[in-house]
């Protein structure tokens, strides 16, 4: 058991969960978790109880990314927070939220999100911000080219998740 700390751009604690650690690598700490909260409609997909998070952390890349499925195990889409790099513990993982996020369906069609937010904030520095926008920028990439995660992408037309 592991539990995620979510930090807003200022460090402080936003959301908590725990996981189970399903893989160990040399740049970081993959994990499952489980929506527990009631269905939450976010237009582009809806998160669901049950639904299955399989979460990749880095500890050199300035993102993570969530593979999210549902209880039958049917993929919903890919759910990227660019972040600042993770910081894992035996027992934690914290990670600080640049408020940048990206969804890519399971078709490849991607999504970015909270640009606004991002964009109006006053507490992030030039360099988080310019962090910010390399660690989206190579999400993008990865995704174009079908990389790690991404290569699961089916070019088939989009349903909705």
């Amino acid at each position: 058991m592991i539990t995620v700390v979510k930090q807003d751009t200022q460090g402080q604690p936003r959301i908590s969960y725990t996981g189970e650690i399903i893989e160990r690598m040399s740049n970081g700490l993959v994990i499952e978790a489980f929506w527990t909260h009631p269905s939450r409609n976010l237009g582009y997909t809806q998160f669901e109880t049950g639904d299955r998070f399989v979460e990749y952390y880095y500890t050199d890349r300035w993102f993570n990314i969530f593979d999210i499925a549902r209880q039958d195990g049917t993929r919903k889409g890919w759910y990227c927070n660019v972040a600042a790099p993770a910081i894992i513990a035996d027992d934690h993982i914290r990670q600080i939220d640049l408020l940048l996020d990206l969804w890519v369906h399971p078709n490849g069609d991607i999504l970015i999100l909270d640009e606004d937010e991002f964009a109006a904030d006053t507490t992030l520095t030039d360099e988080l911000r310019e962090e910010a926008r390399q660690g989206l920028h190579t999400l993008l990439q990865m995704v174009a080219e079908r990389q790690e995660v991404f290569a699961q992408i089916m070019d088939t037309p989009r349903t909705n998740n």
